[in-house]
């Protein structure tokens, strides 16, 4: 089935800046959101809108213009088909985010709950080898009456976490309100399943120009995953790492079931990086690692593991985090399932 509202204009290999300037003003001019996609050999243009209009343009006549083709997906900006099929990477704070070289390890508390708590569990993740810290400042939780985390005091926890270890920090925004709060602390904003299709609030995300971690709703499809990232994508912002965090199904072993089955299929129909939720799926430290190393053999850019320094004494989902004390050799064990796709830690 081909998706009309979506067209590529593929531009010939030598088409000059001022011709795909050209292109992109006239398909501006109508309405039409442009989007410019450099690759190798050519340039391809995104036009995202009213296809009858795109076609009454006659861009072919212009030009520097090769030919204009169909989008057969429903997402649109995060297609694959947009990208000559290349994978996005991208640099958060030196630690290298999709490509196929990288495996980002981001690691750290459910919910930042003291200074020293986050502190410790910070030195951990530094000593251990993450690539990046993460800690929760807002937690959206089903329970009204369960720890929401400590809100804006978090944050200036979270920044002295970064000042003290140089991991960047990935952290939740549940609120539009916090936006600009949030935005001047964390490296990665982070959009929970809960919020996977709070359209509002993602593309507030998407106008922030920080890198956006985007989980999987926990009834949601592949495609409206990607649907949903389209809308962080048409702010302009490229950086989205889709993860992949447990769907709930009939199954109740485990607390969600893991679509590992989602991994491979993502990397082949999307540019975006792709990262695994081990934790959240499994509710169950014991079945981490394993899940973990299966998401690394598999051809996931990195995963996101929940740790503290004492989990049973967590105010939020101890049961499904880590010891501190034992997150380096989990994340060596976790390298080398990496290594077999020919990957090193970010």
């Amino acid at each position: 089935m081909i998706h009309g509202d979506r067209m590529m204009v593929v531009m010939t290999p030598q088409a000059s800046q001022a011709e795909i300037a050209a292109v992109v003003e006239r398909l501006e001019a109508v309405g039409v959101h442009a989007k410019v996609m450099p690759g190798e050999l050519t340039t391809a243009i995104g036009a995202i809108g009213d296809p009858e209009g795109v076609r009454a343009l006659a861009l072919e006549g212009m030009p520097g213009v090769d030919q204009v083709i169909p989008i057969s997906r429903p997402y649109k900006l995060a297609s694959s088909e947009l990208s000559h099929h290349e994978p996005t990477s991208f640099s958060v704070d030196g630690r290298v985010v999709g490509g196929n070289a990288t495996f980002c390890l981001i690691a750290g508390p459910c919910t930042v709950e003291s200074r020293e708590q986050t502190l410790a569990v910070a030195d951990a993740m530094q000593a251990g080898g993450a690539s990046m810290m993460r800690g929760g400042a807002f937690k959206p939780r089903t329970s009204p009456f369960s720890f929401q985390g400590l809100g804006p005091p978090a944050l200036d926890i979270l920044a002295e976490a970064r000042e003290r270890t140089g991991l960047p920090v990935v952290s939740e925004l549940t609120d539009i309100n916090w936006a600009e709060p949030v935005a001047e602390v964390v490296d990665v904003i982070q959009v929970g399943a809960r919020n996977m299709q709070n359209y509002a609030l993602l593309e507030v995300v998407g106008k922030l120009g920080k890198p956006v971690l985007l989980k999987r709703g926990l009834s949601s499809t592949v495609e409206e995953l990607l649907m949903a990232a389209d809308y962080i994508l048409k702010e302009g912002n490229d950086r989205v790492i889709l993860c992949e965090r447990g769907i709930r199904t009939f199954e109740t072993a485990t607390r969600f079931t893991l679509d590992l089955g989602a991994v491979p299929y993502l990397k082949l129909h999307t540019h975006l990086p792709v990262i695994v939720d081990p934790s959240h799926a499994a509710g169950d430290r014991k079945l981490v690692e394993p899940l973990s190393r299966a998401a690394a053999a598999i051809g996931a850019d990195g995963i996101i593991v929940e740790v503290a320094e004492d989990p049973e004494a967590a105010l939020c989902d101890g049961p499904q985090q880590l010891y501190a004390r034992d997150f380096a050799e989990f994340a060596e064990r976790v390298a080398a399932h990496a290594a077999l796709c020919g990957r090193t830690l970010a």
